[in-house]
């Protein structure tokens, strides 16, 4: 039976009991019936189902017609979040940087947006040519919000900017990204080192760390050095 003093939703309750029961279980192992939990807790059969449906949804369990409520296999990550250092160091090649720029500036329409402030609020600017193993590999033009980096441009330039900003407690916890194919213009091509019209790969992310944009950057890659890399999965 559930417990008087119990503050919690009573699904929650069962949806917590379930959770601990199945946490050292093995995939395929089978859950307890909606019925065994009915008559632990002395509960609805309605209430036990909100409970189940909401371990399914998480993916920890999995509903099998005809049979029952078995322990899910655990849901592959189909990518994470990596910095260019990160990216490079998983391919065995050496990141280095070279700052181009890095300055404070007023957010224009686009970076405004995007960073989710005011056009004409303050931003940091930090452009940087990108080599692996001492070749040219990227261009990237990086945006942040000055407001949740106060004193970054006078503390010294990092060699990951996502280090720096874990620092802070504002690593970037989920992205989005969008890549598309394009020609490299002639200041382009110059820092690349290939002819101006060369084919390259465009990628621009906007990264958050939980609700807070930190980061949005447009990156130009060549194209004969760096190939995207994204895992999949059927979750």
């Amino acid at each position: 039976m559930l417990a008087p003093d119990a503050r919690a939703l009573k699904h929650v309750q069962v949806r917590e009991y379930v959770r601990a029961l199945i946490t050292d279980l093995d995939p395929g192992s089978p859950a307890p019936s909606e019925r065994e939990l009915v008559q632990r807790f002395g509960v609805a059969r309605m209430t036990v189902r909100q409970a189940m449906d909401a371990l399914v949804v998480e993916g920890l369990l999995e509903r099998i017609p005809g049979r029952g409520t078995f322990v899910a296999t655990p849901r592959r990550v189909a990518s994470t979040i990596t910095s260019y250092t990160d990216d490079m160091s998983r391919r065995g090649l050496l990141a280095e940087s070279q700052t181009l720029l890095a300055r404070r500036e007023q957010a224009g329409p686009g970076v405004a947006r995007a960073l989710s402030l005011t056009e004409g609020d303050p931003v940091i600017h930090w452009k940087r040519l990108r080599r692996a193993d001492g070749l040219p590999m990227c261009i990237e033009d990086a945006y942040l919000n000055e407001v949740l980096l106060p004193g970054f441009l006078q503390s010294g330039m990092p060699t990951s900017l996502y280090d720096a900003l874990a620092q802070r407690g504002l690593r970037p916890t989920w992205a989005e990204d969008s890549i598309t194919a394009d020609a490299a213009g002639e200041e382009e091509a110059g820092l690349l080192e290939i002819a101006a019209g060369t084919p390259v790969l465009r990628h621009s992310r906007r990264a958050l760390a939980g609700e807070k944009v930190v980061e949005v950057s447009r990156t130009v890659f060549r194209s004969d050095r760096y190939t995207l890399w994204v895992q999949l999965s059927d979750g």
